[in-house]
């Protein structure tokens, strides 16, 4: 019982580095894709943008909850990028 309880722990513990891993790399991406953007003139954040999102209409249905949720997350980095 023991091992049993041990071996979950090391497997949670593992999952949990993976996860701030992750976590760490998304906010790098966050920040990378941030600096290019504000790099953009206007009209080319705009057609970015709309380029994105016409994608994004292409592969997805709009009732799906995962797909508002990347939605948003697209629409904080493009039109609200981080100061």
């Amino acid at each position: 019982m023991k091992n049993l309880i041990a071996e979950l722990l090391v497997k949670l513990a593992e999952k949990e580095a993976t996860a701030k891993e992750q976590v760490a790399q998304i906010e790098a991406l966050g920040i990378v894709v941030t600096a290019l953007v504000r790099k953009l003139d206007p009209q080319q954040q705009l057609e970015m943008t709309n380029t994105i999102e016409t994608a994004l209409d292409n592969v997805a249905e709009a009732d799906n909850e995962d797909v508002r949720l990347l939605r948003n997350h697209i629409d904080k980095l493009l039109r609200h990028p981080r100061p």
